[in-house]
Order: structure tokens, then C-alpha cells, then sequence
């Protein structure tokens, strides 16, 4: 006959995983779709300056006589001079933000404001050092367009084209509003909705600003588009550094 009553087994207790896992855990599928999305824009950005698409949209914009619109009141005075004038102010509040929060930047540390304002200044400061290297003429210096400069390629960096080096790409006015992309990486632990928000507000306002120099001449589309590509992987790699400083910072033992 059985017993009444049967021995209780104990089992051994399953740790419940730390916080830290649980977040490394969570992070890692965006970490991936973040690399292959990233790698597939780089991509289609090559696709498209292989088949051509930089000259046939500049084509559109200018003859061999120049670009119609390049000193248009809207483009020149409202979008081009204003647009850098608003986007310096913006970085001016988040710069005086860091010490005196105000909004949205409440819901930060100082840490976090100190990232949103130096990853604005540092995306900038990336696409006009690289700029500064750049052979490419800018379109309305190119011969094909009134100009003086045989077009060279962007990507060969140690080349002089004849009429001199250009310095055009990448889109140093596009980065002004490329720049604060890095908002995303900052807001998204705290406040996802209003970090997608901030993000399609970047990215609008950059191409607004590179679309805009497109049709005056200034540049070519494919310098607008490495230069979001650009300051995306700046905001990004500054993201990354700044996580892996707060853990080695953050105490031994704390959760």
C-alpha cells in the first residue's frame, strides 16, 4: 500500500536572471536590426550613386548655365540662413539645458544632457572635418554647370581634380539638423514615443536643409544622405561609449 502521505521533494531554486541580463537581453534584437539597417542604407546610398542618381537630379535643378534657383529669397535668406540660425539656437538650449533643464529634459540625468548636447556638437564637428578633406567640388563649381572643377569622386579622398579640391561633401548645412539625431539614443530609455518623434524631427529637418541646397546647388544628394548616414553612427557610437562608461563607473554590487 502507498503512504498517506508522500515526501515533498525539494527542488532547487532557479535564480531569477539580474537586471543587467534582462536588459542586455532586451537590447540585443534592436542592437541587430540597428547593424543591418545601418549596413542596407549604406547600400541602397552606394546603389544610388552607382546608377547615376546624383547627376540626373542635379540635372533637374541646373543647365550648363548654372542653377536657377541658387540665390532664390526662400532657399538662400529663409532656409539656408535661417535654418542654420535656428539650429545653432536649438544647440544653445541644449547646451544651457545640461545645467538648467527645462521640458522634456527633466526626464534626464545630467549624464544624458551632457550626451544630447555634445553628440549634437560632435555629429557637426565630424561632417565639417570631414568636409574640410573632401576633394568633390561642390555641383555649381563643376564645369558641367558654369563652373570651373572637373568632378571627382568623393570617396577618393587623396585626389586634386583639376580647378582645385572642393571640399563639398559631406553636406555640411544638412548636418545641422543629421545633428541631433542622437536625441533618439537619449530619450529612448526614459520616453520611447517622444524618441521616435525627435528622431523623424532630425531627419526631416536635415533633409529640408540638404533637399533645399540640392536645388540651389550646393550640393549633391548623395552628400546629404551620408551626411544623416554620418551623423546617425556618431550619435550612436557616442551612445555606446557613454553606457559602457556609466557601467564601469557605476558601483561593484549595485543593481
Amino acid at each position: 500500500m502507498l503512504p498517506e502521505t508522500l515526501p515533498i521533494l525539494a527542488l532547487p531554486a532557479v535564480p531569477a536572471p539580474r537586471a543587467s541580463e534582462s536588459a542586455v537581453s532586451a537590447k540585443a534584437p534592436a542592437t541587430r536590426q540597428w547593424v543591418l539597417a545601418t549596413v542596407a542604407t549604406a547600400g541602397a546610398f552606394l546603389a544610388w550613386e552607382v546608377a547615376g542618381g546624383d547627376r540626373w537630379l542635379a540635372d533637374m535643378a541646373g543647365t550648363a548655365a548654372g542653377f536657377a534657383l541658387r540665390n532664390h529669397w526662400l532657399l538662400d535668406n529663409v532656409v539656408h540662413s535661417v535654418g542654420r540660425l535656428l539650429a545653432w539656437a536649438l544647440a544653445l538650449a541644449l547646451c544651457l539645458g545640461v545645467w538648467w533643464p527645462l521640458g522634456p529634459l527633466r526626464r534626464l540625468g545630467l549624464a544624458q544632457r551632457l550626451q544630447l548636447a555634445g553628440g549634437v556638437l560632435l555629429s557637426v564637428a565630424v561632417v565639417s572635418l570631414l568636409k574640410s578633406f573632401n576633394p568633390a567640388a561642390c555641383p555649381w563649381s563643376l564645369a558641367a554647370y558654369g563652373g570651373a572643377t572637373e568632378p571627382v569622386s568623393h570617396w577618393l579622398w587623396w585626389a586634386t581634380p583639376v580647378g582645385g579640391r572642393g571640399g563639398c561633401f559631406p553636406a555640411g548645412h544638412a548636418s545641422a539638423g543629421f545633428g541631433f539625431i542622437g536625441g533618439y539614443f537619449v530619450f529612448r530609455p526614459v520616453a520611447p514615443a517622444l524618441a521616435r518623434r525627435w528622431l523623424l524631427a532630425a531627419v526631416a529637418a536635415g533633409l529640408l536643409l540638404g533637399i533645399s541646397q540640392q536645388w540651389r546647388g550646393a550640393h549633391f544628394m548623395s552628400h546629404t544622405l551620408w551626411s544623416g548616414w554620418l551623423c546617425w553612427c556618431v550619435a550612436w557610437a557616442l551612445d555606446g561609449a557613454c553606457r559602457s562608461f556609466s557601467r564601469s563607473a557605476a558601483p561593484v554590487g549595485a543593481a
